[in-house]
């Protein structure tokens, strides 16, 4: 009789729930890559947990509801997220509002857990308020319009294959086993959003 095989899913659990509550400062102000702002833009994105959670919560939950709905997010959140940070160029400065970031995961992450039946245009309604959200906190500050703009093409390039990678992963699945470990996924988002909000009540 074979030993039994400890399942490697809590060390993989526990590395990404790190990642996602791992604090990094929130500057509008992209950090060099020394490969030009277009990189600047895309890894800022990738080094921004509380931008990636909701965007990839989305992608799982369009994923889960077809094809249809993956392709809605696909092009629907990057144009926003461009648009939103295009707006934001103009302003001087901004603070977001942690009761609001933690909204994000709750709402996202407890849809995903539920796998509640949102109808296409909630999906491509919450899509476009997440990516002008986002995209406008992005390119707060930012500094000159031709360089921004370039960082901005880098994060909503980011955006686009995030959602595309995350969504056609999740709309293949078939087995049912597969489907709540997706909801899982979700239901850690959720948990995420929960300590956001009670941490941020505790500091106030």
């Amino acid at each position: 009789m074979k030993d039994a095989t400890p399942s490697r899913l809590p060390f993989v659990a526990f590395v990404v729930f790190v990642f996602l509550m791992y604090a990094l400062p929130a500057e509008a102000h992209l950090n060099s890559t020394g490969m030009g702002p277009f990189y600047d833009g895309l890894m800022h994105f990738l080094m921004s947990p509380e931008d990636i959670a909701p965007v990839f919560a989305l992608a799982l939950l369009a994923g889960l509801r077809g094809t249809c709905y993956g392709r809605r997010a696909l092009f629907t959140l990057p144009i926003a997220w461009l648009v939103g940070g295009l707006t934001g160029l103009s302003a001087m400065t901004a603070k977001p509002h942690p009761f609001v970031a933690a909204a994000w995961f709750l709402l996202l992450g407890g849809l995903l857990a539920a796998d509640a039946r949102v109808s296409l245009r909630m999906t491509t309604a919450l899509a476009a308020l997440l990516g002008i959200y986002h995209g406008y906190l992005n390119g707060i500050g930012m500094g000159q319009f031709d360089t921004a703009a370039v960082a901005l093409l880098g994060m909503m390039f980011a955006v686009f294959v995030l959602i595309a990678l995350s969504a056609a992963f999740v709309v293949r699945l078939r087995g049912q086993w597969a489907r709540i470990a997706v909801r899982v996924a979700g239901s850690w988002i959720a948990a995420s959003g929960l300590l956001m909000l009670g941490w941020a009540v505790r500091t106030r």
